[in-house]
């Protein structure tokens, strides 16, 4: 990771832990949407912190899919791996999603929660999404390399290990050729700007197609 993306966390930790009390979840709904829900769980990188709805990269990619699925964003900023396995019964129970986009333990890599605690969290948010009878795409995330890197190593291989382990496609980095880019990330070194979703979204694309075909 570069310096830029280093720089700005001790303001940006309180901007995402605090963010979750003003940005609520949202549901993107356009006409002509296939019958293939999928219910994106997500903190402030899906939730568009610090930009518009519109603008972020879960609204683009249901506009790129707009005739195959119709997405239910329920990402949160400020959100943890233990906060969306509080809200994921909830949600499977009122949308009955096809596939759930789970985009969660970036917050807990940043407040250095247990790697162990992350990764059983992450297992179970899987396991309660195939019960319910739904695909699951698992969205990596990286920490910066202040983190140690024994910690941040461990922190990205929970992704590739549980995807191999539950048989579930992974994007490996979500943030990949946009983290550490100054003009495509906001002052705080974390967030993504609006230049930015689109690459997400290529990032994302792939695998998600590959699920609806």
């Amino acid at each position: 990771m570069s310096q830029i993306w280093l720089s700005g966390f001790k303001s940006s930790y309180l901007a995402i832990v605090f963010g979750g009390l003003i940005s609520l979840g949202f549901s993107v709904n356009l006409a002509n949407a296939a019958d293939t829900k999928v219910l994106v769980l997500g903190d402030s990188i899906s939730a568009a912190y610090g930009i518009e709805q519109q603008q972020g990269w879960v609204y683009l990619l249901q506009t790129e899919l707009r005739d195959e699925s119709d997405f239910i964003n329920a990402s949160v900023s400020g959100e943890t791996t233990a906060g969306g396995l509080q809200r994921l019964p909830a949600l499977l129970k009122e949308h009955h999603p096809n596939i759930v986009v789970i985009e969660l333990g970036g917050n807990d890599g940043l407040r250095g929660y247990p790697i162990l605690s992350i990764r059983k969290n992450l297992q179970e948010l899987i396991t309660l999404s195939i019960d319910a009878g739904a695909e699951v795409l698992l969205l990596g995330m990286k920490i910066p390399p202040n983190y140690g890197k024994r910690y941040t190593e461990a922190f990205e291989q929970n992704y590739t290990q549980l995807a191999k382990q539950n048989a579930v496609p992974l994007v490996p980095f979500l943030l990949s050729s946009v983290a550490g880019v100054p003009k495509l990330m906001q002052s705080d070194g974390i967030h993504p700007t609006a230049d930015a979703q689109p690459l997400i979204v290529q990032n994302v694309l792939p695998a998600l197609r590959e699920m609806l075909d």
